[in-house]
């Protein structure tokens, strides 16, 4: 495989961390990923397709790799002048070791890159670590969803204002991911 015009290597996140945006052979391995991490709702294959699609129109994917094997992924939503995140995930034995952060610090450049003023997600009330990397990020929290992910399982609505933000350049729109 040859490297792609987005790919780049992310150090000192121990063990040279490699970002690239996601394609359609990623599909089946972030699959497994997203069963082992998301029990109870994993997005089904047909539903990755889908996001796939959409890039890079109103979609930007990128999986992270170490030692040729993907630990995470994360989407952005984008629709000028506002953003979502869709999803970060990270593998539970590359959690703590900052995958996460740089994902999330990926599509934040992304979304301020593309003309976006903020950036919104949904986590889990009870997903401590996830909140807790929103946070140390600058994101606020606006909101709460009631039984959002299921009864009894509540979102936390959050944001981020995002200063210095720059229309969308032709180029960088282009190159946003996909197949």
């Amino acid at each position: 495989m040859t490297a792609s015009p987005m790919e780049r290597r992310v150090g000192p996140v121990a063990g040279e961390l490699v970002l690239d945006r996601l394609r359609w052979w990623d599909i089946e391995e972030v699959y497994e990923l997203e069963r082992a991490l998301f029990v109870e709702d994993p997005w089904s294959p047909g539903q990755l397709w889908s996001e796939l699609a959409r890039v890079p129109e109103s979609r930007f994917y990128v999986v992270a790799r170490r030692a040729g094997r993907i630990v995470g992924y994360a989407g952005l939503f984008l629709v000028v002048p506002e953003a979502d995140v869709q999803t970060v995930a990270v593998a539970p034995d590359e959690q703590g070791r900052g995958t996460g952060r740089v994902l999330l610090a990926e599509l934040v450049d992304r979304a301020r890159r593309q003309g976006a003023r903020v950036l919104r997600l949904e986590v889990r009330a009870d997903n401590t670590s996830a909140r807790g990397l929103y946070g140390a990020s600058g994101f606020t929290v606006d909101g709460r969803r009631r039984d959002y992910y299921g009864r009894g399982m509540d979102a936390v609505l959050m944001s981020l204002r995002l200063q210095g933000s720059q229309a969308a350049d032709p180029e960088s729109t282009r190159s946003g991911g996909g197949a």
